[in-house]
């Protein structure tokens, strides 16, 4: 079929129009009112260091919204939206990789072909006793943070959403290895949360993941995928800035190069 210059126009201006649009919803929904803030605690990436979030709860979002509140320096966790509010403090900033100018680096290449064994799978997310099992080994192995592991906390988290969310399985020979949740926007793939068997810890199947994830922007024909948080000077998300190049958003919502941006 031809396309004519005038449908490829109007698509374009469309595709704008419900950008703007979403934008300016995400905007309102940054200055609501009704933006709840959390109690002060002790902060788990920097220590001495105290953190506060505000947060607003949302059953659905409309294609295109949770990207623009990502470019607010928002985040999901189950039907929460929130962002960091910090009193002295404002480094966590949303960290982003363009798709196409994404070069893996030596050990990525490595991670990428010691999985080749892997089978992956892409579905809608669906609780299920083997993947929380998964999931309370993960956390059992980690020894940090809140999470406890329980069952309500494992669907609230990993099993509900307000937008369209995927969940990817790596398995080797039937037996379930990781599993990978994201969320789908028009023009983004964000990372939610990745779990594992601790057993398989030598696969490095986090990068794997990762790679996977930009695997499926470049099905899509999306053009970023977003890795949460980063923060500078916390060991635990040093992994972020080694996919390169990377875009990090600044204190004015702005996304500026981060380090090795290949021109």
């Amino acid at each position: 079929m031809t396309r004519r210059n005038g449908d490829h126009a109007g698509g374009n201006e469309a595709m704008g129009s419900d950008a703007e649009k979403a934008a300016a919803l995400a905007r309102k929904l940054a200055a609501s009112q009704n933006l709840k803030a959390s109690e002060t605690s002790e902060c788990s990436y920097l220590p001495g260091r105290v953190a506060t979030n505000v947060a607003f709860v949302a059953p659905a979002l409309e294609p295109g919204v949770y990207q623009a509140l990502m470019d607010l320096n928002f985040r999901r966790a189950g039907l929460v939206f929130y962002r960091p509010q910090c009193p002295e403090c404002q480094e966590c900033r949303m960290l982003r990789v363009p798709v196409a100018r994404f070069r893996p680096s030596r050990s990525q290449r490595r991670c990428a072909r010691r999985n080749r064994d892997m089978r992956v799978a892409v579905s809608a997310p669906c609780p299920s006793i083997e993947k929380h099992r998964l999931f309370q080994r993960y956390l059992d192995s980690r020894h940090d943070g809140p999470m406890t592991g329980a069952i309500e906390e494992y669907v609230e988290f990993l099993c509900m959403t307000a937008v369209q969310s995927l969940e990817i399985e790596y398995r080797l020979g039937g037996r379930l290895l990781g599993v990978g949740v994201v969320d789908r926007e028009p023009e983004a793939l964000s990372a939610v949360y990745f779990y594992y068997d601790p057993e398989a810890s030598s696969r490095s199947l986090g990068v794997f993941n990762i790679l996977t994830c930009l695997d499926l922007c470049r099905g899509f024909e999306i053009a970023h995928l977003y890795l949460g948080y980063y923060v500078r000077g916390a060991r635990k998300m040093e992994y972020k800035a080694c996919y390169r190049p990377h875009e990090i958003l600044n204190t004015d919502f702005l996304w500026k190069k981060g380090v090795a941006y290949l021109v």
